[in-house]
């Protein structure tokens, strides 16, 4: 055999031999991986049950999935459902040992997240890898076994409502929250909160409850301080009638600025299924008015603090509360008062009352009678009457015409066909214009309508502000600023002109107008101020000369010995610029009207309606009294 092919063969031997060899290494280097491959498979399984909620899908080693899942609920109670996610990572195997971290974010009510990483160890048997339960918890490193979290919240303090200057409208202010437990309370102890608090319905309330086996309080009632010391003692020998403790925006009385400002109170079920992932049970909210409109600003975001049961004192995590933001109005709690004070000596009549800062456009009062009644000052949509003469005049004495011109005002008169009578049959012969104005003459301003074209009034009122689209921007939901229609037929046009056919307005609409004329100027009404409102606010000039004759003819229903207004003569704090107006209307077959005052004192324009009063009641007999009374209570406090 040649030196060559000793070698050659040697060489071919090593190479067999490092075949055989790697083939062993790499036999082991797939054990390995496939090992690791599936204690990884083990963990994700695991974090994927902390996911799902369902810890009996994943193996354990030194206990069932039945039980993991058991421990895993009670330790976990207090956190809430979740949503939850863990995932598996960095996991280490040692032959038939693991270990992995499982980072978990649980997210608490109100959306905050709770995260922490649970470093685990997994263990291999025949049937695969398992979850090695530790002798502390297996659901967090600083939890003993057995232990449990705890959740210590702070709601944090709702925004307040504050008025012009910052005063205060609505702030924050002890109360107290009235709730059953149906696991101790007895039908006995139910009935007698039922007369304490004269809360109807309650022992049904209980009786289904109990039926359920619900564990949740059943909210009764909040009172403020003085209301709850009053009944403390009775509430406290109860049975099962718990009381809470809590801050919350008040106003100075419980009737106060309702219903535009609104009323905070439990969460609904139907505000839960409207609107799932912001509310939840428990939570406090505002239900209605201002409160419910901005309740997102308004609201707190609730902080928290998570400790082991074990070690209370030694918190795993802490989320400090964020308190609600102001939101700013221009109501001034002073002149909001006395416009409360003055719809009340209507004892319960539906009725309304805005007041408006003159330079500023500022809504300085908005007062609903009765308090708890509905909305109307705002939002409301009636027929202005003879109110909307104001905007007819201007846009008369805008044609060209003047205050001295006479126009005829018979009993009655025919527009485009239609018999129309004035409200009382009066009638003067041939008057000046200011005349007709100071008796709010219908006959006479259908006469004058002839002189208009169909939009004429149209974009006279809006020069007012009515119908002006300011609505968006005021502030407040559903706020309604006016219709004054393009007149389709002679008649339309003739009835429009003293606010009759298919003009409405709100209240604040007619008080935008009045505190146009007085300023010489239109600008949209203000009420929220923060958060900031869209659109522009921008004066608009009115025609200086004729807005120079319109003040002079609005004083004329007050100081004219048959004015309409003149009731209003002596009221304290100034002269009083005005215009009457009563909306006629059929009601279930009679006669009725809607009683209207427009007008300004001072830096104050307003106007008052009277819902419904009884046919041959009017502006200056129904509604004149409450402006009279509004200003009179403002003097007095000045």
């Amino acid at each position: 055999m040649s030196r060559r092919s000793v070698l050659a063969g040697t060489t071919a031997g090593i190479v067999i031999a490092a075949g055989v060899g790697g083939g062993v290494l790499w036999k082991g280097h797939l054990d390995d991986q496939k090992a690791t491959n599936a204690a990884t498979a083990a963990a994700t399984t695991f974090a994927k049950a902390w996911s799902s909620g369902h810890l009996d899908r994943a193996k354990y080693a030194g206990t069932t999935p039945a039980a993991a899942a058991a421990n895993f609920k009670t330790t976990t109670a207090a956190l809430g459902a979740g949503p939850v996610t863990a995932k598996a990572t960095d996991v280490v195997r040692r032959g038939s040992m693991a270990t992995a971290d499982i980072k978990v974010a649980w997210t608490m009510s109100g959306g905050q997240k709770f995260s922490w990483t649970d470093p685990i160890n997994l263990v291999k048997h025949t049937s695969g890898w398992s979850i090695q339960v530790p002798d502390r918890s297996l659901w967090h490193p600083k939890l003993a076994k057995n232990d449990a979290f705890v959740v210590t919240t702070d709601s944090g303090n709702r925004g307040a409502i504050t008025g012009s200057g910052g005063a205060d409208i609505m702030a924050n202010q002890t109360v107290y929250d009235v709730v059953i437990n149906p696991v101790t309370a007895t039908t006995a102890s139910v009935q007698q909160l039922q007369q304490i608090t004269s809360v109807t319905g309650l022992v049904g309330e209980l009786t289904a409850a109990q039926r359920s086996h619900s564990q949740a309080t059943i909210p009764v009632i909040t009172y403020r301080a003085a209301d709850y010391d009053a009944r403390k003692s009775a509430l406290d020998a109860l049975a099962g009638v718990l009381t809470q403790k809590r801050q919350q925006p008040l106003a100075q009385t419980r009737t106060f600025g309702q219903p535009i400002l609104g009323s905070v109170g439990p969460v609904t079920a139907q505000m839960i299924k409207q609107d799932p992932k912001y509310y939840h049970a428990g939570m406090y909210v505002g239900i209605s008015g201002l409160q419910a409109q901005y309740e997102k600003t308004l609201a707190p975001k609730p902080g928290f603090t998570i400790a082991g049961k074990s070690h209370p004192s030694d918190p795993l995590f802490t989320k400090a509360a964020q308190n609600g933001t102001t939101v700013q109005t221009t109501l001034d709690p002073t002149i909001q008062a006395a416009a409360e004070k003055a719809v009340g000596t209507l004892k319960g009549q539906a009725s309304a009352l805005v007041a408006i800062n003159i330079k500023t456009g500022g809504v300085l009062a908005v007062a609903n009678g009765p308090s708890y009644g509905m909305e109307r000052a705002i939002t409301g949509q009636f027929a202005p009457g003879s109110t909307l003469k104001m905007a007819t005049a201007y846009t008369w004495l805008s044609k060209g015409h003047s205050p001295s011109e006479k126009v005829n005002c018979p009993v009655e008169v025919s527009g485009g066909g239609q018999l129309i009578r004035n409200f009382e049959g009066e009638s003067f012969p041939n008057p000046p214009f200011s005349k007709d104005f100071a008796v709010s003459c219908n006959t006479a301003f259908v006469n004058a309508s002839k002189d208009l074209d169909d939009s004429d009034l149209t974009n006279g009122a809006k020069a007012l502000g009515i119908g002006a689209n300011w609505a968006k921007q005021l502030g407040y939901t559903g706020a309604y600023d006016g219709s004054i229609p393009v007149a389709k037929d002679a008649t339309e046009k003739a009835v429009s002109a003293f606010g009759q056919g298919r003009t409405q307005v709100s209240p604040l609409a007619l008080a935008v107008a009045a505190s146009s004329l007085a300023r010489g100027s239109y600008i949209p009404p203000a009420l929220v101020t923060s958060p900031k409102q869209p659109g522009s606010r921008t004066p608009k000039p009115l025609n200086a000369e004729v807005d120079a004759q319109m003040k002079q003819l609005m004083r004329l229903p007050v100081t004219d010995p048959n004015g309409t207004a003149t009731i209003m003569q002596n009221t304290p704090g100034g002269p009083i610029f005005a215009k009457t107006g009563t909306a006629e209307f059929i009601d279930n077959g009679q006669d009725a009207s809607h009683a209207w005052l427009a007008g300004w004192q001072g830096n104050i324009a307003f106007c008052a309606l009277v819902v419904k009063v009884p046919s041959g009641q009017g502006g200056g007999t129904v509604a004149a009294p409450v402006v009279k009374d509004f200003f009179t209570t403002l003097a007095n406090e000045s």
